[in-house]
């Protein structure tokens, strides 16, 4: 089984990445800020519209480490990876699977994020008995549970997704109740993506960028074709697979958002706001919440289908995994992460 991903974050717009011998080289204004040897890296995102040299994408093609470029407000721009290893016909049974299954695996996959974000809201109740009678969020919960029931009802993936979207819309309007805290500077109201326009939303979606490229790394291990998916729709250029895989644990992105609000690791002064209204998260910001989310990918949860703990930064190698046994017939379905 694959070591916990040992990833290197390079958050200084003006680092150039290059080689040197057997060495990954971070350099900015002329001077080595930083030396690691190969051997320790196993996957590079860069925040830094300054890039690398192409000695060292060779090299990392030549090692199958995959560098990741980002903007530095999180957006992803392009992936550079080595050959894929993957059996080939496990591509085509992956086709096939989907396009047979399809249905199944989404219903599947939104009934346990359903469920895991339940898991969320009663997260916050158990903690916080004054909004265990608030209406609106028990309101909320039953049309989690009644989503539930209704995606096995569905009779398309359009059905599935339209059923996701009412139920994210409305679990998003109380999203700003689970942030208890009350001495937190900004309030959330509903969610916006493309490009956000709060601080929690910018938060959101950087963390939910970081997963969603974890679980396409996961899958090029274990030889699964990242941009078919099986929800949602393919378009050039998206891991689609892993958007889908991803639904399985947005609830621990959604819990790790609300705690480092709560605690007050994320303030105003970790922001930048463009002319436009989007809303970033600034150098300092980047840096204190990758390293939270490193300290949670070393943390550990007991799997339930594997009966056994794991680091949460192992997670999305089981998952892609179990999709790969799935779809050679080495078990009879695929089995979604549910939090208990």
């Amino acid at each position: 089984m694959r070591k916990l991903l040992n990833t290197i974050y390079v958050t200084n717009e003006q680092m150039y990445l290059m080689l040197d011998g057997e060495n990954l080289v971070c350099k900015a204004e002329g001077e080595i800020k930083l030396r690691i040897p190969f051997e320790n890296v196993e996957n590079i995102v860069c925040f830094s519209y300054l890039g690398c040299s192409p000695a060292l994408m060779g090299k990392c093609v030549e090692k199958l480490i995959p560098i990741n470029f980002m903007s530095p407000q999180g957006k992803f721009l392009a992936k550079v990876c080595g050959e894929t290893k993957g059996n080939v016909f496990l591509r085509v049974e992956q086709i096939d699977c989907f396009r047979a299954c399809g249905l199944q695996l989404a219903q599947n996959t939104m009934a346990a994020k359903f469920s895991n974000t339940r898991q969320v809201i009663r997260r916050t109740l158990h903690d916080n008995a004054e909004l265990r009678d608030n209406q609106e969020i028990q309101k909320v919960l039953g049309i989690l549970h009644d989503g539930i029931e209704n995606v096995y009802r569905a009779e398309t993936i359009e059905e599935v997704m339209g059923i996701e979207g009412y139920c994210a819309q409305n679990y998003f309007s109380i999203f700003n109740r689970l942030i208890t805290n009350t001495k937190v500077p900004f309030s959330f109201e509903f969610r916006t993506k493309r490009p956000p326009l709060d601080p929690v939303n910018a938060i959101l979606s950087f963390v939910y960028t970081l997963a969603t490229n974890e679980f396409a790394a996961a899958l090029e291990t274990v030889g699964l074709d990242s941009y078919i998916g099986y929800c949602h729709a393919l378009r050039s250029g998206r891991v689609s697979l892993a958007c889908d895989m991803v639904e399985e644990i947005r609830c621990i992105v959604e819990r790790f958002v609300i705690t480092l609000l709560n605690l007050q690791i994320i303030g105003e002064k970790d922001f930048e706001k463009q002319i436009s209204g989007a809303v970033w998260l600034n150098a300092d910001g980047r840096k204190k919440v990758l390293s939270k989310w490193q300290e949670k990918k070393r943390t550990d949860l007991m799997h339930p289908y594997l009966k056994q703990k794991i680091p949460f930064g192992l997670l999305p190698y089981v998952q892609s995994n179990l999709l790969a046994k799935y779809i050679r017939g080495d078990i009879e379905s695929y089995p979604p992460y549910l939090q208990k």
